[in-house]
C-alpha cells in the first residue's frame, strides 16, 4: 500500500550560501504539509549557522562527509512520504512545483520517476542558457536506455521525484555515486516503471564551478565523465543482474562516451565520418533534428591526432 504525503530532500556540502534560497523555496510552495529533511554532508562553512535558524520548519541532520549518495540515502532513511522529491542545496524551485508533482503521480500509477526543466542560472541567480533538458522522453524509457547504454536526455537532481515503492524496490543508491547521484536515479528508475515528463521549468540549476554540468569541458573533465559513465553501466548491469531483468547495457553503445574518447586522442577522416554516421543514429537523443545536428557539428570539431599535441600530452 503507497504512502501518503510527500518528501523534500535537501542535500548540502559547504553551501552555506545558498542553502537558505533552496529552503526558502520549498517552505513556500502552496503544499503547507511538505516534509522537509536537508542531510549536511560534513560541511565547514556557515551552513550549520543557517540551517539551525529554520528551528522546527525543517528537520536538520548532521552527518561527516561521506558523499551525495550517503546524504540522500540518509534523508529517505529519515523520511515518510510517499513522494520523494530530491533537491541540490545550490538550486531552487518555482511556485507549483510540488502540486505539479503530486498531479503527475496521481495522474500515472505506473509511473516511478517524474521531472521537469531547470533554467540554468549564473551564480548570482540571473538566468543563462536554454532550459534543460531540452528533449523531454515519457513512458517506458528501458528499451531507449538499453540501446543507449543508459543514456537519455535525464534531468538534474534537482528535478527528479520518485515514488517510495519505487525506491524500495531500488534499494540506496550506491556510495559510488559520491557526486552525480541523479545518475543512479535516472538510470535504473526507468526499469522499474514508467517516466513522466513535464515541460515547463519547475526549478532553477545555479552554475558555478563545482557544477557537472558546464558548457565546455576540460580534458581533466572529459576523463571524469567517461570514468564516470563507466562505473555508471556496470551499476546499472548489477542492478539489472540482481533483479533478473533481461536488459544489459554496453558501453559500445554510449555515444557521448566514445565522442568524448574521440575528444581526447583526435580522429582521422574516415573515424570522423564513421563517428558522424552512428551520432545519427543514437538512440540517447529522440527528437531527430537535434540528434542530426549534435552528431554533425560534434564529429565536425573533433581533433585530428596531430593537430592537438599538448591536450593529448595532457591527456596522458
Amino acid at each position: 500500500m503507497e504512502r501518503q504525503g510527500i518528501s523534500v530532500l535537501i542535500n548540502n556540502y559547504n553551501y552555506g550560501r545558498f542553502v537558505g534560497h533552496a529552503i526558502d523555496s520549498v517552505l513556500s510552495q502552496e503544499i503547507a504539509d511538505a516534509e522537509i529533511i536537508v542531510v549536511d554532508d560534513g560541511s565547514s562553512d556557515e551552513s550549520r549557522s543557517v540551517l539551525e535558524a529554520y528551528d522546527s520548519r525543517v528537520k536538520v541532520i548532521f552527518q561527516e562527509n561521506a558523499g551525495q549518495a550517503a546524504a540522500i540515502n540518509a534523508a529517505v532513511k529519515s523520511s515518510s512520504g510517499g513522494i520523494l522529491c530530491f533537491l541540490d542545496a545550490d538550486d531552487w524551485w518555482a511556485p507549483g512545483k510540488l502540486s505539479a508533482t503530486i498531479a503527475a503521480f496521481r495522474s500515472h500509477p505506473e509511473v516511478s520517476l517524474v521531472y521537469h526543466r531547470l533554467q540554468p542560472t549564473s551564480i548570482d541567480g540571473s538566468p543563462t542558457l536554454k532550459p534543460i533538458p531540452r528533449t523531454l522522453c515519457s513512458g517506458d524509457l528501458s528499451p531507449q536506455l538499453t540501446k543507449s547504454a543508459g543514456w537519455w536526455p535525464f534531468p538534474m537532481t534537482s528535478a527528479v521525484s520518485v515514488r517510495r515503492s519505487a525506491w524500495d524496490a531500488a534499494g540506496p543508491i550506491p556510495e559510488q555515486f559520491r557526486i552525480s547521484a541523479d545518475a543512479w536515479l535516472t538510470g535504473i528508475y526507468p526499469f522499474l516503471g514508467d517516466v513522466a515528463a513535464l515541460p515547463d521549468s519547475l526549478g532553477f540549476y545555479r552554475i558555478h564551478n563545482n557544477n557537472w554540468y558546464r558548457p565546455i569541458d576540460d580534458v581533466s573533465m572529459l576523463k571524469r565523465r567517461m570514468a564516470h559513465w563507466q562505473r555508471s553501466v556496470e551499476a546499472t548491469n548489477r542492478f539489472l543482474s540482481f533483479h533478473d531483468l533481461p536488459a544489459r547495457l554496453s558501453l559500445s553503445d554510449h555515444y557521448p562516451y566514445q565522442m568524448a574518447a574521440a575528444e581526447l586522442d583526435g580522429v582521422n577522416a574516415r573515424t570522423r565520418l564513421k563517428l558522424a554516421v552512428e551520432g545519427l543514429f543514437f538512440a540517447g537523443e529522440p527528437n531527430l533534428l537535434r540528434r542530426t545536428r549534435d552528431a554533425l557539428r560534434s564529429a565536425y570539431h573533433l581533433p585530428r591526432p596531430s593537430r592537438d599535441v599538448g591536450f593529448s600530452e595532457a591527456a596522458k
